[in-house]
Formats: structure tokens, sequence, C-alpha cells
């Protein structure tokens, strides 16, 4: 029998939600009064959290898949007590507010991932379970659950159309992440209408194929004991992580109740009123919240308290049973790498081999790996080509399948590119975790949905991105990148790193694992390299230097990765000719442009003429340079050295562009300043 502060409670929740969309004149009301009984039931029954200190370790993570209902998000942290206010609720979709038109985890206190793109939520909550089972697995002792939060994730039918949540879904089953519950809104109305008309599967027999456990229950309206129970019997479940289909009416209460107008645009005032009459409320009322509604949520808050006290009490005898392993938790989550962890990278001299930059990107995470017990990832089915699984790695596998156990620090996401990306999102977000995921660079495009989002979370994510040009041959113009580096490098937030060497490799982790808030794309070769004369690990940490200089250069020469070693012989052919060169590396075009001034200046100084060279697209390259030399159409099939000269990609096309541009400038009288010169 449900109570009547529950059912007011409900109420106040779908009122509002009318409320907040009505007063943006924009959102999405039908969602957070459809799920106004799931919301209210996982957060005043079952969610620990402490509203004060919202980011403690082990609280319970809640996700919201289908962003669009933000508004029931917000309503929530309001009624607990986070960091969100009436004012805030008002502001909805405002420039500057709390409140933004999709979950934002940079904006909103209590928001652990943003959302909105669907399909995304649900797949960072497997990150999040994942990261859960890995710390567990890890620092847990005898009577000492450390890591033993619940992720709850509320999801719609759209994030169960998007190929992403499939990917996920389908690693999370073989992970048999027990500690994942995700609850789907089962409203049967996309923006389009009825489901009917392309979303018939049965989906618990999906995800029962998943290896998901499933339940279903049939009305979401008004039975709020059916919820607790199915939410408590998911509990129980600890080696499937569970889906329950909740069947629910969206915009309930409203006169278009169950229908697509509710969907993505705020009611009419006439029904907003009828609404609140229908529930009991002032209908001349806005925003309204009764003292005993804030009174039961606070109550919850106060529990959530409690229970953090309590953990805060556990971990305390933890640290001085364990004092290394607490030490090293709140190291992690204090984002703080081990005190002279950056000695072991590898460092090169020319005398050294020739070796593929991927091939030193492997040695590189076999050199830290036993430093930084933070460092997780794996590949994309790809270990063999990207060489991104140290040697003696344990794979993270439920021990159950005698493959590894959930101490693993090695994951084999399968050919899940996109759904890779997004749990890696999610076991960054968790906090005390750097997750890596390999794959080719040209099928960071199949996952660039949730690469994108890495960029607009602030999550510190490394990409490692093996075969990164026409360089890797034969499988042809299909496998090898041209614009993705384009791409990358126009996304705000994110760093593009292209490694020429292994002293470049190195820096290139550096600079990736000290950015709290940037992901990373390392773009690396298949190709064998060599040991570059004049770099350094400290000379890259600037994103662009001078590697090889004459006192007054006539021309300078920037280049990135493989293309690097290709531009050194130029130089050294244009000096036999008596023209003065400057060779720059630019492993980093972000890094360096937050270079001081004076450094630029004195990389990149104005008056001389300026080539980029690189084997991809030419599309941004004008902005540090006068001319280019790169890709303007895709690539073929054949031997990497004839793709090369195929292509331009030579000392002697590169020598004689030099002395078409010297020639140019010369007979023009002056050098204009490039872009990032101004």
């Amino acid at each position: 029998m449900v109570q009547e502060i529950d059912q007011k409670a409900i109420n106040t929740i779908r009122a509002l939600a009318a409320d907040v969309v009505a007063g943006a004149n924009a959102g999405h009301p039908g969602a957070p009064m459809g799920c106004a009984p799931i919301a209210h039931v996982l957060f005043s029954k079952f969610i620990n959290a402490n509203p004060k200190h919202s980011y403690f370790i082990n609280r319970d993570r809640f996700l919201l898949s289908n962003g669009h209902a933000c508004a029931l998000q917000y309503i929530m942290l309001h009624l607990l007590g986070y960091e969100l206010t009436m004012g805030d609720l008002k502001q909805f979709r405002q420039v500057g507010s709390k409140t933004p038109g999709h979950p934002e985890r940079i904006d909103t206190d209590g928001v652990e991932v943003t959302t909105g793109p669907l399909g995304q939520g649900i797949s960072n909550g497997v990150g999040l379970a994942l990261a859960e089972a890995q710390l567990a697995a890890t620092y847990n002792r005898p009577n000492f659950p450390i890591f033993d939060n619940y992720t709850y994730v509320l999801l719609g039918d759209g994030c169960l159309q998007e190929g992403v949540a499939s990917e996920a879904a389908s690693l999370a089953g073989h992970l048999q992440l027990g500690k994942l519950i995700a609850i789907y809104d089962d409203n049967s109305i996309t923006i389009d209408g009825d489901t009917a008309v392309s979303f018939t599967e049965d989906v618990q027999k999906r995800f029962e194929a998943y290896g998901w456990d499933v339940t279903a229950l049939h009305d979401g309206d008004t039975d709020v004991e059916g919820i607790e129970k199915a939410i408590a019997a998911a509990q129980r479940v600890t080696d499937k992580p569970s889906l329950i289909k909740v069947k629910t009416t969206i915009g309930f209460g409203s006169l278009e109740q169950g229908k697509e107008k509710v969907h993505g645009s705020p009611l009419k005032a006439d029904d907003i009123k009828q609404i609140k009459q229908k529930f009991g409320f002032n209908p001349d009322v806005n925003y309204n919240i009764d003292d005993d509604v804030y009174e039961y949520y606070h109550a919850r808050a106060k529990k959530g308290a409690e229970y953090e006290e309590k953990w805060n009490k556990l971990f305390e005898n933890y640290k001085s049973k364990y004092p290394k392993e607490a030490a090293e938790i709140e190291r992690r989550f204090a984002n703080k790498l081990p005190d002279g962890w950056e000695k072991v990278l590898p460092r090169f001299t020319p005398s050294d081999e020739k070796v593929a930059t991927r091939k030193l990107s492997e040695g590189v995470l076999t050199a830290i790996e036993q430093h930084l017990p933070e460092l997780l990832g794996g590949s994309a089915d790809l270990t063999g080509s990207n060489l991104t699984r140290w040697k003696n790695a344990v794979d993270f596998q439920p021990p159950s399948t005698k493959l590894g156990d959930y101490s693993g620090r090695y994951i084999r996401f399968g050919v899940r590119e996109h759904g890779m990306f997004a749990i890696m999102n999610g076991m960054s977000a968790y906090g005390g975790i750097i997750p890596y995921g390999g794959t080719f660079l040209n099928f960071l495009t199949y996952g660039w949905g949730a690469a994108r989002l890495s960029a607009v979370s602030h999550l510190r994510v490394v990409y490692v991105m093996t075969h990164d040009s026409i360089g890797l041959g034969e499988d042809g113009p299909t496998h090898q990148p041209i614009e993705t580096l384009a791409l990358t490098r126009a996304t705000p937030n994110m760093l593009t790193i292209r490694p020429a060497d292994g002293n470049e490799v190195s820096a290139a982790y550096w600079i990736a694992l000290t950015q709290l808030t940037r992901p990373s794309i390392i773009a690396l070769s298949r190709q064998n390299l060599p040991q570059l004369e004049g770099s350094s690990i400290e000379a890259a940490l600037k994103g662009g230097y001078t590697l090889s200089t004459d006192d007054k250069p006539q021309i300078i020469l920037i280049s990135t990765g493989s293309e690097v070693s290709i531009t050194v012989d130029a130089a050294k052919k244009l000096r036999e000719k008596k023209i003065s060169v400057r060779v720059v590396s630019m492993p980093c075009t972000e890094i360096f442009d937050d270079q001081s001034d004076e450094y630029k200046r004195k990389t990149i100084p104005p008056g001389i003429p300026v080539i980029a060279i690189e084997a991809l697209g030419k599309f941004g390259w004008d902005r540090y340079s006068h001319a280019q030399i790169g890709m303007t159409t895709f690539g073929a099939s054949g031997k990497i050295d004839d793709l090369y000269k195929h292509f331009g990609f030579t000392w002697e096309k590169i020598v004689e562009k030099a002395e078409v541009v010297i020639k140019h400038f010369e007979k023009l009288g002056y050098v204009p300043e490039v872009n990032s010169q101004l």
C-alpha cells in the first residue's frame, strides 16, 4: 500500500516538472512526469549518497541515460538538498545556469556523467560498474567493503535503439556486473510517435540473451510498491546486471498523456492547471513544494550522511590495518600521480633501432604499469595490432570464466569501439582510474559520439589509436585515416598527439596522464621509425619544438609523426643545396598553442616561409604554415614505400616544394604572418 506522503511526493515531482519546462518554454516534460514514481522510489529508498558531500567515494551512482528528461534529475537533486536551488530550477535551460538542457557533469552538483546523446548513459553505467568491481577486487578485504556501491541507470526506448547501448550491454552481460541495475522507462513513445512504427523487438529476450537478469512491471504509473520490490530483487542478483522493464505513461496526468506531444514541448497553461487540480494542488501556484515533501527527502538525505559517516569510520579502521592500500586509494581519488613516476619513461638516442611508435607505446605501458595501478585499459579486439597489453597483464574477467579475475587491469572490449569509448568515460567518471583503449585511428569515428563526450565532460581518457596514416599500407583507403585528425584537432578540449619517435611517445603519455580534464588521442604508426637527433621528452612536452635549425633559416618545415624523419632527410638535402632550414616537430598543436607567445614566436619566427608536412588531410595546417604537403584524396592499397612515393611524401618532393615556396615569397617581397603568430 503506497503511503500518502509517497504519492504526494510523486505528484509534486510531476507538477514541478511541468512548471520547470513551461518556465523555460523549452524541454521535455513527458518523461519526467511518467518516471516520477521510479525516481521517487530510487532516491527515497535505495540510493545511498550524501548531498552535502556529493562525491564521497562509495556513494551509489545514478545516471539519467535519457538525458532529455533532465528536469526530473534536477528536481530530485533539489529535493534532496544538493547545491541546486529553486532559483536554479527556474533558470532551466538558461545561459550559465546549473540546469542546462541536458545533464552536464561539470555544471551541476550530483550529476555523475554528461548525457543527452541517447545510449551513452547506459554505456557509461557499464564503465562505472566495471570500475566498482575492479576497485573492490583490488582493495576490499574481509569485513572491509570499501568499494560496495550500486550503479543505477534510468533509460528509455531511444537509448535501447542506439547501437552503443547494445555494445555496452552485451559486454556487461559477459562481465557479469551484478551491481549494475538499469530501469527501462517503457513508455512506447519517441519523437516520431508510437514505437510500433519502428521498435517492436522483444527487449526482455534481447537482454536475457546478453546475460542480464530481466524483470517486468506492468504498471509503473501507480504500482510504487512493485517498483520497490523489483529494485530490491535486482540487488539480490549478484552475478548478472539487471534490467527492470517498467511500463509507464509519458506525461502522466496531462490531457495529452501517452502521446508524442508531451515528449519534447512544454505543456499548455490550462493543461498544467488541470494537472495540479487533479493531484490536489493549487492550480494558480507555480513551482510549489510543500514542507512535508521537503522534510521527507531531507530525512533521506540525513540517512545518506549517516551512510557516509559509517563508511568514513570503516575507512579509518581500514587505514589502520592496511595503510599502504588506504594511502593509494586516497592518492588515486585525489587525482595525484605517484611521485617520480615519470622517471621510468623510456628514453632514446639516435643510435637506438628503428621502432614503430605503436611498439614504443607498448614499451611505455610496460614501463609505467606497475607504478600506476590506476591505469586500466584494453583494445577493441586488436590487442596484437594496437599492442596495448603489457606482458603478464591479468585480464578483467569474471572469476567463474577462469579467463582472469576482477582485479585484472586489461579489458577485452571485443569488436565494440563505440561501446569501449563510452565505457571508458564511465570508468574515468568513477574516479581513481585512468582508462585507455586501443583501435585503429580510422575507427575512432566509429565511436565518435562517446569520444566527443570525453571532451565535453572534461574526462581524462586516453585513446591509443594505431595505424595512423596511409602508412598502414595494404588495407587501403577503408582503413587509412585521412580526415580523422582534422576532426580531433578541431574539437575543443581534446588533445591530439602524433609522436615521431620514442622520446615523443614517452612525452605523449606524460601529457595524456597529467591532463586531468582533457582526453588525449595518441596517433601511432604501424611502420618502424628512426630515433631522431634533437628529440627529447622535455622538448616534446611543449607540443612543438625545434628539432634542428640553421642560424638564419630560409624555410621552416613543420612535421608530425612518421613524416618527421622524412622531413629531416629533406632538410639535409636542402643544406647540401646551401639552403638554410629549420625543422620543427609538432606532436601536439594544442599543447603548443598553450605555450607563451614568446616561445611560439621563437619556435616559428615571423618573416620566414613555413611548410607543414603530414600524411593526412591538410585541413587546419594553414594556421601554422604558408603551404602544406598533405592528402587531398583518400588513400590506396599498396606497400608503404610505394604509397609514400605515390602521394608525394618523399624528401625529394619536400625539397622541391621548399624551393618553390622560397622563390614565391622572394618574388612577393615579404612573408605574411600565419595565424598562430597573430
